[in-house]
């Protein structure tokens, strides 16, 4: 059986994407097509303020491209040599908050502790701060999309844990995506099921599934990352017949085998 994921492949990944392989196991043909576009803005800005560790009481990473963002800032304002020597040393001894195995791969990649990767989403993260957060004057800094969601920036305000926001990377749809899912629906026909991976998926991807698929839409699994992402299907009329329990390739896969057997 055909599975559609709509997700962006991992920067710097060789071999097979995890969820392919993961869905070959179980027997299932998996296609991965590219949904959107990044742009990295206010990198200057960024690493001012990764400079000044002594106004945070920490970091917050809720996607892989905020670390990228880093790295980035890292790299094109030439202080790289000053990261490995004193920012790397100042920012392991504060709290570095992450959602994702991905995430937190990235994290560690820079030198840094992750907190927090089994959370699976922005609130239980942000729950999950409010529980380790002492009292504190200084902020949490939050370096993240322009598409971010408030729930987590909510939840800690709530509970008066300071932060403060700063847009890394602005997220747009990719080029080919219209002409690669016309391309895959053409040759493919309809797949048993389609994986998205994030709101904004659902938002440039679905309007061309439902006119590409026509009358077959309601024979398709349709399957979530995350309770995010399933809410945003939910609000456009979806039936999420699927939910990976983690956001990992295993959880994924075993999920959409389940639902389609």
């Amino acid at each position: 059986m055909k599975v559609l994921l709509l997700k962006d492949p991992k920067d710097g990944e060789t071999g097979p994407d995890p969820y392919i392989k993961e869905l070959a196991l179980q027997g299932l043909e998996a296609t991965l097509i590219s949904v959107l576009s990044f742009e990295f803005v206010f990198l200057r800005e960024l690493s001012e303020k990764l400079s000044h560790h002594e106004k945070y009481d920490g970091i917050i990473f809720t996607s892989p491209r905020a670390v990228e963002a880093v790295q980035r800032s890292i790299e094109e304002n030439n202080i790289t040599e000053n990261w490995q020597n004193s920012l790397k040393q100042h920012w392991s001894n504060k709290s570095v908050y992450v959602v994702g195995k991905a995430t937190a791969s990235l994290v560690k990649d820079l030198g840094l502790v992750p907190q927090g990767e089994d959370c699976g989403n922005a609130e239980k993260l942000a729950s999950y701060i409010c529980n380790q957060e002492s009292s504190t004057s200084l902020p949490l800094l939050f370096p993240c999309g322009q598409l971010k969601r408030e729930a987590l920036p909510k939840i800690l305000r709530e509970n008066s844990v300071p932060l403060e926001c700063l847009t890394v990377y602005q997220t747009s749809q990719h080029p080919q995506l219209q002409e690669s899912l016309a391309v895959y629906f053409s040759e493919q026909g309809v797949p048993a099921s389609v994986t998205f991976f994030s709101p904004s998926g659902v938002k440039f991807c679905l309007p061309a599934i439902q006119k590409l698929s026509g009358n077959l839409l309601n024979q398709i699994k349709f399957a979530a990352i995350g309770p995010t992402t399933a809410d945003a299907m939910k609000a456009e009329g979806l039936h999420v017949s699927c939910t990976a329990e983690k956001p990992t390739p295993q959880d994924l896969a075993v999920g959409i085998k389940r639902v389609i057997q």
